[in-house]
């Protein structure tokens, strides 16, 4: 069994290198699943037999404060099989992020635009959900951009 020298209390038998970007792309899209499955459990989501496929008639929230819609949820669940699934390598991790920040950044203006009873508002989205995909935009976009194509290392489990 080997030690790093970096981290003497951590063995590293059995261990490989990960870019970070990558770790951040799993967590992210880790996190965008769990979000997705939440969406469809009743209690967690509020109003959830309001719930539509699509539109600003949908009154679900996601924690009594996210307005959500089955369409949402479907979309939550998509991105985080895409970065679980893009995880896999350094440059679609970063991918992932920065695109998945620009269309986060995108939504938010879209948001801001379209008013909230609009039919236009299809998704649905809300205020919080507005000021919440600006910061997943910024979020997503800084981890994507500071960590790179390669970056700093993590260790994971071969």
């Amino acid at each position: 069994m080997s030690y790093s020298s970096a981290h003497p209390w951590r063995a590293t038998a059995g261990m490989r290198s990960r870019p970070a970007v990558q770790t951040a792309a799993g967590l992210v899209g880790a996190v965008f699943l769990l979000v997705g499955i939440l969406g469809f459990i009743p209690g967690i989501t509020t109003n959830y037999s309001t719930m539509q496929f699509a539109g600003h008639e949908s009154q679900a929230m996601l924690f009594g404060i996210f307005q959500v819609s089955i369409l949402h949820n479907i979309v939550h669940l998509l991105f985080g099989v895409a970065g679980l699934s893009m995880m896999r390598s350094a440059g679609a991790a970063r991918t992932f992020l920065i695109g998945g920040g620009l269309i986060y950044l995108a939504l938010w203006v879209y948001g801001l635009i379209v008013g909230s009873e609009s039919t236009a508002n299809f998704v649905p989205l809300n205020n919080a959900d507005n000021w919440l995909h600006l910061g997943l935009a910024i979020g997503m976009t800084g981890l994507g951009l500071a960590l790179g194509a390669g970056g700093r290392s993590t260790e994971t489990p071969r």
